[in-house]
């Protein structure tokens, strides 16, 4: 018998359940239980942020599905899933109705040829089964072929081979977050070819509203569709009457549940392993899903920005920066700045559902082509009651922190650096070092200064001020620049030249010399 894993029941999502709850609590779930149980559940537990972020997108699509939620109408949106909320609980009658529609399009595996899900089972037949890309170059997290080992050595002629849950996971990785550049060689219609498009993700990092319980995130991650959107134009992978013609330019989404789960530019196709009934997956299949042509990159849950050339990209993954940075540009309709940031279109109505909403950001630093750095995951504390739209006066001075701590690591990272070329005589020498050891005593002292502030910040609208003190504020982020500019030049004040470039180079941390007006 052909190996079977119905993604519906088999257990494979990670979760965290809440204290408390009554009854099984398994550390895995199929998506049946997990929307049956949403208000049970805490949060998914799964340890790579893009797979996570990946994940969210897929149970957003299915939470608007079973709710009805993915149509305007009929009746007024917001409402609608207001009166979802009251009921504390996704309707199980939508979920099981749904469900029991596409339950033969959730298998993860299709011997026969026909719809293993978000894969293609015409891989089989296109690309080479002797030249497969093997599970080491599926796991995002092992090295494959002649690459570095990154978490893990491993092996391409022996490989540990992956469970099923490990498997999907990172197929949603590839979906959303792969690369461009050379794949496998597929040969559709005579004529192969062995490039492709990087993932709709790629680079960017994702900011979603989290609730106290899965329930509320899945409610909070949900936009209201246009008006003009029907349910039988705006399908999911899964809903497709059949796959889409490799050699036809990809059509662009028709709408929030296509856009969330159909704007992938890569093809895979996972092979069981026969001997565990397809508990384990034993190779890969991965190349490209179209020829020519890329799906236009839209998403609900970036901050889109304006490059100096005028061009409109989402805001990269970056390890090093903390997500206090980036918090104004989710709280403010219109952040401001030379960037001309937008702020994720998802926090416009997700404020409507809770006011203790967090936000958790997930994101991988990576280039546009292969080179892959380090995995984002970082989360705050309950910040969107302070919205502009909830709080006005509030959420501006949230910008000015943000600016504030922003300023003094800038002129830290100027006065650092002028003074190692200072001591050096070097114009051209290279002050990272100095740099990075100041980086790191400042920003983690200015992120706990900006969270400290931003909890006394007042919601009631009575302080004018909303309780910010902007000069006391200034002092602290000084004083922190300060510390961190006297420890990491300390070691070259003992000589009269390193005491002398130190002392020349602390004017940067108060902007610097002013220029002379011209008369």
């Amino acid at each position: 018998m052909p190996p079977s894993f119905n993604l519906l029941i088999e257990p494979w999502i990670p979760v965290r359940w809440l204290p408390g709850t009554r009854g099984d609590t398994p550390d895995r779930v199929g998506l049946r239980q997990l929307l049956l149980r949403s208000s049970d559940i805490a949060g998914l537990s799964i340890p790579v942020p893009p797979a996570h972020s990946a994940l969210l997108r897929i149970l957003y699509a299915l939470t608007a599905r079973v709710t009805g939620l993915d149509e305007a109408g009929p009746g007024d949106w917001g409402g609608r899933r207001e009166d979802i909320l009251d009921d504390a609980c996704l309707p199980q009658e939508g979920i099981e109705s749904y469900l029991d529609t596409y339950s033969e399009r959730f298998f993860l595996y299709d011997p026969g040829g026909g719809r293993p899900w978000m894969q293609d089972a015409r891989l089989a037949d296109q690309c080479d089964a002797d030249n497969t890309a093997g599970v080491n170059k599926l796991i995002v997290t092992r090295p494959a072929g002649n690459n570095h080992s990154w978490f893990r050595h491993g092996s391409d002629v022996r490989p540990d081979l992956p469970t099923a849950s490990e498997a999907v996971l990172n197929l949603l990785v590839w979906h959303y977050y792969g690369p461009s550049g050379r794949c496998s060689s597929r040969d559709v219609n005579g004529v192969k070819s062995a490039s492709m498009t990087a993932g709709p993700l790629r680079t960017a990092l994702s900011y979603h509203p989290e609730g106290g319980n899965l329930f509320e995130t899945l409610l909070a991650g949900l936009v209201p569709p246009p008006a003009a959107v029907e349910r039988s134009q705006n399908q999911c992978p899964w809903e497709w009457d059949g796959l889409p013609d490799p050699e036809k330019l990809p059509a662009p989404p028709s709408g929030p549940c296509a856009r969330l789960t159909a704007c992938s530019q890569h093809a895979l196709l996972l092979v069981p392993c026969e001997d565990d009934d397809g508990q384990s997956v034993r190779d890969a299949y991965i190349t490209w899903a179209y020829r020519a042509g890329r799906i236009p990159r839209g998403d609900d849950f970036l901050i889109w920005q304006v490059s100096q050339q005028g061009n409109r990209y989402p805001r990269p993954a970056d390890s090093r920066r903390a997500l206090w940075r980036d918090l104004d540009a989710l709280l403010l309709h219109e952040p401001g700045g030379t960037a001309q940031a937008e702020r994720p279109k998802v926090f416009a109505s997700a404020v409507e559902v809770s006011d203790d909403l967090r936000v958790r950001a997930l994101g991988f630093e990576q280039e546009g082509q292969a080179k892959d750095t380090q995995f984002v995951d970082a989360s705050t504390p309950s910040v969107l009651g302070y919205a502009e739209a909830r709080v006005p006066r509030t959420a501006p001075a949230v910008g000015r922190l943000r600016k504030l701590g922003e300023t003094y690591g800038r002129r830290l990272d100027r006065a650092v650096k002028r003074a190692w070329s200072s001591y050096t005589d070097d114009a051209k020498a290279n002050g990272d070092t100095w740099a990075g050891q100041a980086a790191a005593r400042y920003w983690p002292r200015a992120e706990a200064e900006f969270w400290s502030r931003f909890r006394r910040l007042d919601r009631t609208g009575k302080a004018l001020d909303v309780g910010l003190d902007l000069q006391d504020s200034r002092r602290a982020f000084l004083r922190a620049a300060e510390e961190a500019y006297d420890a990491v030049t300390a070691s070259v004040t003992r000589t009269q030249r390193g005491a002398k470039a130190v002392s020349d180079a602390r004017i940067e941390l108060y902007g610097g010399r002013r220029k002379a007006k011209v008369a």
